[in-house]
């Protein structure tokens, strides 16, 4: 198993959605992707997204602005 870590800090949208789905992509069955950003909107629109592609969403954390997302593949 592999945790694969995504930076978005300071990318605006699309581009952390992005980033996160070409890291799930490339992540295998069991591996979690945790992205990191700052843009709240992709802090929500991420675990959209993860729900939409069927995936587990293991948690949001945020701490002074920026959040960290954990998704298992």
């Amino acid at each position: 198993m592999a945790e694969i870590k995504v930076d978005c800090t300071g990318e605006t949208c699309p581009v952390p959605l992005v980033e996160t789905r070409k890291a799930l992509r490339k992540a295998k069955e069991g591996d979690i992707v945790e992205v990191i950003g700052t843009h709240p909107a992709s802090k929500k629109e991420i675990p959209l997204a993860v729900k939409a592609l069927g995936l587990e969403l293991i948690g949001v954390q945020e701490e002074g602005g920026v959040w960290k997302i954990k998704i298992r593949k």
